[in-house]
């Protein structure tokens, strides 16, 4: 018996250990124990709880409570905390997600301890290293005993950096073993769509039709936190609302809602709340979002996980940044990347006003990823 350990802290995380807890229930349950960690890099119940609810997750075995701070104080807390359960359970590997701050401490405590790492999304690289995810996944990624990567181009960034192709086993920190398996978020987006239709109210809840809306989202904090940026992003979306005459749905980050009033200019903030094809709402669980994502016309989003649902759904996607790890969308023609700039903004959305032939091609496996990292994780880790 394999005893697997999964470090999960932010919203992401949560949904993409579905994946992983789903295959090892259905199919593992006789060779792989897992042991959940929640940092609480997310604490907030519309952050967190609610997708362990809603997703039918096990609830998390340790939460090391770790909340906000700045970047050295929650992390530290998280390497503390993480340092003592491996101690205490001694998994054989460890498994790490993506790229926050919960990525990066299990990856430093782990490694510090020789446990092996097994990285989820290994090998994406938006080539932006003042974005504190860049340097979380590569450095998770230097540490890691099996990468991951859900993409092709993901897998080729590994190449690129020294990482070998068909090196022999058996692997370990010194010899890592690297794979293109497809995405979990895929996987969970085949499985739990099929839930939504009869889950959920979002769209009546909020008077609106399919096809007939845009959906966005904004979280960042070079985004929020920067008045210049914030207000370029809403007057794009007040000036398409109005413009096109097209309702838009922001789900709105806890980040962006006390930000909001301050950093938006009296004028704009104004406009904004008293915009009747403006629609602010809370965080929405993930059925809820997976709802809104397949029934709009189109999504804009500073958030990497929701570029790819969007792709998942077959929708167009504006990219309020200046580079995205999920190049394949770009280059596909389904994703602009407009970053925070009121005139890319607005030509992309009347780009694909106007678009009727964009093409979707298979980038993320088979909808299986999670039941091929199980496998491999049993055949390479002792």
């Amino acid at each position: 018996m394999i005893k697997l350990l999964t470090i999960i802290g932010a919203r992401p995380q949560i949904i993409k250990s579905a994946a992983l807890s789903r295959a090892i229930k259905d199919k593992f349950a006789h060779k792989i124990h897992e042991v959940i960690v929640h940092t609480g890099q997310h604490y907030d119940d519309n952050m967190s709880q609610v997708f362990f609810d809603e997703m039918d997750i096990s609830q998390p075995n340790y939460n090391l409570n770790a909340g906000s701070g700045s970047h050295g104080k929650q992390t530290a807390a998280m390497i503390d905390g993480i340092e003592e359960i491996l101690l205490k359970e001694k998994p054989n590997c460890i498994v790490l997600y993506g790229d926050t701050n919960s990525t990066l401490a299990g990856a430093i405590a782990a490694s510090k301890m020789q446990v092996p790492i097994i990285h989820i999304e290994a090998g994406l690289r938006s080539f932006n290293k003042s974005m504190p995810e860049e340097l979380n996944r590569i450095i998770c990624d230097r540490v890691s005993t099996l990468l991951f990567s859900p993409t092709k181009a993901g897998f080729n960034n590994l190449l690129k950096e020294g990482f070998k192709k068909n090196n022999p086993g058996p692997y370990s920190l010194d010899n890592p073993k690297i794979y293109h398996c497809g995405d979990v978020m895929f996987d969970n987006s085949l499985f739990f769509s099929s839930f939504t239709n009869h889950s959920t109210t979002v769209l009546s809840d909020n008077d609106l039709e399919t096809g007939k809306y845009v959906l966005v989202t904004i979280h960042r904090n070079n985004n929020t936190d920067d008045p210049l940026r914030l207000n370029a992003l809403f007057r794009s979306i007040n000036r398409i609302s109005v413009e096109s005459k097209i309702k838009i749905i922001i789900p709105l980050h806890p980040r962006t809602s006390k930000l909001l009033s301050t950093n938006l200019t009296p004028d704009l903030y104004s406009a904004v709340k008293t915009n009747e094809q403006i629609k602010i709402i809370s965080p929405v669980s993930f059925f809820n979002m997976i709802a809104l994502e397949r029934n709009s016309f189109l999504i804009m989003t500073d958030s990497g996980g929701v570029q790819k649902e969007a792709y998942f759904f077959n929708k167009p996607c504006i990219i309020l940044r200046s580079e995205t790890e999920w190049t394949e969308l770009v280059k596909s023609g389904s994703a602009v990347i407009a970053d925070a700039d009121e005139g890319k903004i607005v030509k992309a959305f009347l780009h694909f006003k106007k678009s009727k032939k964009l093409k979707f091609p298979d980038l993320f496996g088979d909808g299986n990823a999670a039941g091929f990292i199980c496998k491999e994780i049993l055949k390479n880790i002792k």
